[in-house]
């Protein structure tokens, strides 16, 4: 957050912050990705969750990246708590942030439910994203 001005201001306005630091993508035609992060409310460990996804196409190689989301508003939060987990692309709407857009995103020009920043990516894959994953809860 400390790198990232508009990421700063989200965790100012938001109710919660899904945080994985490390998630691994590997792909071959078919493909999949899994990481463990942690749920944050007010600066505290509230939950922990996993991600999970498979995807199918032209796609090879590998890499490992984190991402953060910033849950503005308790209704996005209370999906999360769904018995089946968040699906990304169902339910609250989702906003990847990328650099372009976070300069000039603000708490004030945020409308949507959720917005999540990608991190520290390294590896070999054509692109990064978040769709086909799905978040379920690991424990309380």
């Amino acid at each position: 957050m400390a790198a990232v001005p508009a990421a700063n201001a989200m965790g100012k306005g938001a109710v919660a912050v899904l945080v994985f630091p490390k998630v691994t993508k590997a792909g071959l035609v078919v493909g999949g990705q899994f990481g463990e992060g942690v749920l944050l409310q007010r600066g505290k460990p509230v939950g922990h969750y996993s991600a999970a996804g498979a995807s199918y196409g032209l796609q090879a190689g590998a890499q490992q990246y984190g991402y953060a989301m910033f849950f503005m508003n308790e209704r996005a939060l209370a999906a999360l708590s769904e018995a089946d987990g968040l699906e990304i692309g169902v339910g609250p709407s989702i906003v990847i942030v990328d650099e372009g857009m976070a300069k000039s995103l603000t708490t004030k020009t945020a409308k949507q439910d959720v917005y999540a920043f990608i991190f520290s990516q390294k590896g070999l894959m054509a692109g990064v994203g978040l769709q086909g994953n799905k978040i379920t809860k690991l424990s309380p």
